[in-house]
């Protein structure tokens, strides 16, 4: 079983016209379920999901810094047809007047880089910055491996955080610049 991220489901979107109809209703659902996930209202930079298609049972992983968030993206995935259970294991992060100054001054060090600035653009930039307890975690994809390591020196230059960690993926459509 893989997790399939909001930013990297190019490969269910090019297969969906193709195969057994199981595997037609699967693509469909997971590309409902993605759409669902990214239309949430309060969905951000400093929140991150992903979700995982197993026949009609959808688990959602992640983290988000709103509780109504996690209610909603459980209830937006439960309606979609052909979805019977949904397991809903997104981690509600805790409230910290900290940890909220770090999430604010790693998004200026991240977005405010000129190479990484293109990502800023978007209506949900897709380098996601989850801060629990002083610690940094960058979530996403970007286009070059160039941008993941500024992303995340960008991230080490933040004052108050413990530590940094860079699971950002390199995907070579994720920094579409419109060149």
């Amino acid at each position: 079983m893989r997790v399939v991220s909001l930013t990297l489901l190019a490969a269910a979107l090019l297969s969906a016209q193709t195969g057994t109809p199981a595997e037609r209703s699967r693509n469909r659902i997971v590309r409902q379920v993605r759409h669902e996930l990214v239309m949430l209202p309060f969905y951000g930079v400093f929140d991150n999901m992903a979700y995982t298609v197993d026949g009609s049972t959808v688990t959602l992983f992640g983290q988000v810094t709103r509780p109504t968030l996690k209610t909603d993206a459980e209830r937006s995935v439960r309606d979609i047809e052909g979805v019977d259970k949904v397991v809903n294991q997104i981690e509600v992060l805790p409230v910290s007047p900290n940890d909220d100054r770090i999430r604010l001054a790693a998004f200026a060090a991240i977005y405010r880089h000129p190479a990484l600035q293109m990502y800023a653009l978007r209506a949900v930039p897709p380098i996601h910055i989850i801060v629990k307890n002083g610690n940094v975690t960058l979530e996403g994809a970007v286009a070059r491996e160039g941008d993941k390591n500024i992303a995340g020196i960008q991230a080490n230059t933040v004052t108050g955080a413990f530590s940094v960690t860079n699971n950002l993926v390199v995907d070579g459509g994720g920094g579409k610049s419109g060149k």
